[in-house]
């Protein structure tokens, strides 16, 4: 089973251990600071997980030095993550504990990354038979087309460094019927991840609802992670948001300040950091194809994009993945690349069902959207393998 990012789990554990995992550190092998929470006694030792040289981090305190929040919730233990907990401060660097940690802040050449959207179990029958808000009790075909993605990317050769799902991970919204049976559905097909590939989660409108609440936020992050988090990989600086803060937060406004301020925060150490890139994820396009196009259900309103698109341009962020619209679009504002990318599951364009290759180098990304038979018969075409190899 891969590691998650923006997971949260309690390890089960015969001296009551309570683990966290800094997401600065995938993959780095670094050894932290563990406390047993039933001794109290401090020592150093590295604590390897499953996920392929995952490291933990045991019972974060005031001294925590990855800075780590010290709220636990509940475990996500049928995803078979046993091993990590992470949080929204984990990457406020420095000091972090390592210098390994450090080390994946540099960039080291060009690497790349999956990005899905929209599996969304339970869609493609609602949609067939007309009722969006009751029709979703069948999902089989969604099942067959995230197996295959999950396929596909595992044969990927050289690997990719994550595969980021942005977005309306199941169909079913908060509290209704075939919810529970949708999430579990999809766990069960993610877990045959490949170990060596992290998953990271960006929640949807049908994830946590329209206008979410503060108790179908706290369901999503029981099941999938936070909510909004940022990682590091090879010296560039990844931000997972929660959209639909931006779109109607009227339920919970103090949620969406805390974003806010968190992501104030988050810019701020990307420039102490003079990181290569800055990348950024969620579910809901900023817009489709124009900066100033009309508002509707497929985009945020027009006064809040605005305000992003030009923090995120005063930022020097590189690129917005989104999803949601279940169709490939996309276009830019002052350099701020914004990729719409189409539905693993459930068509309502004429794209079909893919994954996005994601190449970073130096200077740019260069990305191309793949059908899922294509990517999964012929792999990533040769002129992207070759970008990745002329810049090593």
């Amino acid at each position: 089973m891969p590691a998650v990012l923006g997971a949260r789990v309690v390890l089960k554990c015969s001296s009551a251990l309570r683990k966290l995992t800094c997401i600065a550190c995938v993959g780095t092998g670094a050894v932290l600071a563990c406390v047993c929470t039933c001794k109290g006694d401090r020592t150093e030792k590295p604590l390897l997980a499953a996920s392929g040289g995952m490291v933990v981090i045991v019972d974060a305190g005031s001294d925590c030095r990855c800075r780590l929040t010290k709220t636990l919730r509940s475990s996500i233990q049928d995803l078979d993550r046993d091993w990590m907990i992470t949080a929204k401060t984990a990457v406020s660097l420095p000091p972090l504990a390592s210098n390994a940690v450090y080390d994946e802040c540099q960039w080291k050449g060009p690497f790349y990354f999956i990005q899905g959207a929209d599996p969304q179990f339970g869609l493609m029958k609602a949609w067939t038979c007309g009722d969006t808000d009751n029709g979703d009790d069948e999902w089989g075909e969604e099942i067959k087309l995230a197996e295959q993605a999950v396929q596909a990317i595992n044969k990927l050769n050289p690997k990719p460094k994550f595969f980021v799902l942005c977005g309306d991970l199941v169909h079913g919204m908060p509290g209704t019927l075939w919810r529970k049976k949708q999430v579990q559905d999809l766990k069960n097909v993610l877990k045959n991840t490949a170990q060596d590939i992290p998953l990271v989660f960006v929640c949807g409108n049908h994830d946590v609802g329209n206008a979410p609440t503060r108790e179908t936020i706290d369901d999503y992050c029981d099941n999938w992670g936070d909510d909004y988090f940022s990682f590091w990989v090879g010296g560039v600086f990844f931000l997972v948001l929660n959209s639909q803060l931006f779109f109607d937060s009227s339920r919970c406004p103090e949620l969406k300040e805390a974003q806010d301020v968190w992501l104030d925060e988050q810019l701020a150490v990307a420039e102490k950091q003079k990181c290569k890139h800055i990348i950024v994820f969620q579910h809901i396009p900023l817009f489709l194809e124009k900066p100033d196009e009309d508002h509707g259900y497929f985009n945020l309103e027009k006064s809040v994009r605005e305000e992003i698109m030009e923090k995120f341009h005063k930022a020097g962020i590189k690129a917005v993945f989104a999803g949601h619209y279940h169709r490939n679009a996309g276009g830019s504002y002052k350099g701020l690349e914004m990729v719409v990318s189409s539905a693993i599951g459930c068509q309502l364009g004429e794209d079909t069902h893919g994954l996005r290759v994601v190449v970073v180098t130096e200077d740019e990304l260069v990305h191309r959207y793949y059908s899922l038979n294509e990517l999964s018969s012929q792999g990533i075409e040769k002129e992207l393998l070759d970008v990745l190899a002329k810049q090593k």
